[in-house]
C-alpha cells in the first residue's frame, strides 16, 4: 500500500479532525437496509474502515450482536468504544483489512472503498469474496463520480466497479442511491452483491 495512506496517515487525519467524510451518524442507506432485515443476533457482520463506526453502533443497538469493526487507526475506534460502551471490545479490531482473517455473513461498505488506493480495488474485491461465507453479501454505498482533485476519496464508475466484482459475485445490484445525504445526492451507488459459490 502507498505510504501516503498508511495507518499513520489516517490517524493524523483523525487527530487533526480532518474528517470531511464523517457525517456524525449512521448514513440513511445503511440504516434503512438494516431496518429492512430482521435483527439477527447470530448474523456475523464486518464493517471495515469503520472509523467512528456509527453503522456498527446502530446495528448493535438494533439487535445485531455479532458485529465486528475494523480500522487502520485506533483513534476513531477508541471514540467508538466510548460512545458505545456495551459493545464487546474484542470485536473492535485495529488491523489492516487486507491481512484480516474471518468469515462473515454480511459486510457493510461505507466510505472504505473510496479511501483505498484505486490500484488495490481488484484486491479489495477478492478479499471481500474471501471473507464472506457462502451466500454472504457485500452491501453499502460507493461513489458514482470522479473527483477533480487527488484523493482520497477516490471516485469511479459503475462500469469500472462491475469489472472488479463480476468474477466473484452473483446477483449484483448497483444502482443510483435515492437516499444519500444531500451533499452526496446523485453521486452514490447503492450496492448489494452475493458471493458466488
Amino acid at each position: 500500500m502507498s505510504n501516503s495512506l498508511d495507518a499513520a496517515y489516517w490517524t493524523n487525519r483523525y487527530l487533526e479532525k480532518n474528517t470531511s467524510w464523517d457525517v456524525g451518524a449512521v448514513t440513511l442507506p445503511i440504516k434503512q437496509y438494516l431496518d429492512q432485515i430482521l435483527p439477527n443476533p447470530t448474523l456475523r457482520i464486518l464493517i471495515p474502515g469503520a472509523g467512528n463506526a456509527y453503522e456498527a453502533k446502530y446495528a448493535f443497538e438494533s439487535g445485531f450482536k455479532q458485529v465486528c469493526v475494523l480500522d487502520f487507526s485506533p483513534v476513531p475506534l477508541q471514540k467508538f468504544l466510548h460512545n458505545c460502551p456495551d459493545f464487546p471490545s474484542n470485536r473492535v479490531l485495529v488491523e489492516d483489512f487486507f491481512q484480516h482473517q474471518g468469515e462473515y455473513d454480511l459486510i457493510l461498505e461505507q466510505t472504505f472503498f473510496c479511501a483505498i488506493e484505486p490500484n488495490l480495488r481488484p484486491k479489495y474485491a477478492e478479499k471481500m469474496y474471501e471473507l464472506l461465507a457462502p451466500e454472504g453479501k457485500l452491501v453499502g454505498v460507493m461513489f458514482s463520480r470522479n473527483f477533480d482533485r487527488q484523493g482520497p476519496p477516490f471516485g469511479g464508475t459503475k462500469e469500472e466497479y462491475l469489472h472488479y466484482f463480476k468474477p466473484f459475485f452473483g446477483e449484483i445490484y448497483m444502482e443510483s442511491c435515492y437516499n444519500s445525504i444531500p451533499p452526496r445526492m446523485g453521486s452514490e451507488l447503492f450496492i448489494s452483491m452475493k458471493k458466488s459459490r
